[in-house]
């Protein structure tokens, strides 16, 4: 048997990466608000719920608009988050290995307010809402973890967007 043929067996390959590949995806979930105080039971149990995704370099993953349908958690790669208006568009924010973004799509039902782009190879775990609302329906307490690590993320954006916003506010006065 070549070794080329060997290294390309699937079978072998997901019996000797799902330890790891699985240990890295509750790692970074550990380090989350959102998941930090679950379980290892449910921590687990959230994990199955979660689809893997791997975006090329510039590949759209949601465009501004679009349904807001889960919550993508970065794995490796890196995202830029971008706000479109006509012909005009603003790089927001980078993200990388740990970061996450479409938080609001677990809370909400509205669109997407930006568009995420992969900037290079980009491995990422997405868990949509209809999943997460039927964990939650069936462990509201965990469920209840879950928001409240939402909502405090959220929390911490917007104050921080409204000291953005008072900052700006305050050089526009002097000037």
């Amino acid at each position: 048997m070549s070794k080329e043929i060997f290294s390309k067996n699937s079978f072998w390959n997901n019996l000797f990466k799902t330890k790891t590949e699985k240990s890295n995806i509750e790692e970074v979930l550990l380090s989350m608000p959102p998941f930090h105080d679950l379980t290892i039971t449910n921590l687990k149990a959230i994990t199955k719920l979660m689809h893997n995704r791997i975006y090329h370099p510039n590949e759209l993953i949601f465009h501004q608009g679009d349904p807001g349908t889960g919550l993508y958690i970065i794995i490796s790669g890196q995202v830029v988050i971008r706000q479109e208006e006509e012909k005009n568009s603003w790089d927001l924010t980078k993200l990388s290995r740990g970061d996450f973004f479409g938080e609001l799509a677990l809370l909400d039902d509205e669109r997407r307010s930006a568009t995420a782009i992969a900037l290079e190879e980009t491995r990422v775990i997405v868990i949509f809402k209809p999943d997460l609302d039927a964990f939650i329906q069936n462990n509201p307490k965990e469920g209840i973890k879950i928001l409240k690590g939402i909502s405090q993320i959220i929390a911490i954006r917007l104050r921080s967007l409204n000291q953005d916003y008072f900052q700006l506010y305050k050089q526009m006065k002097k000037n």
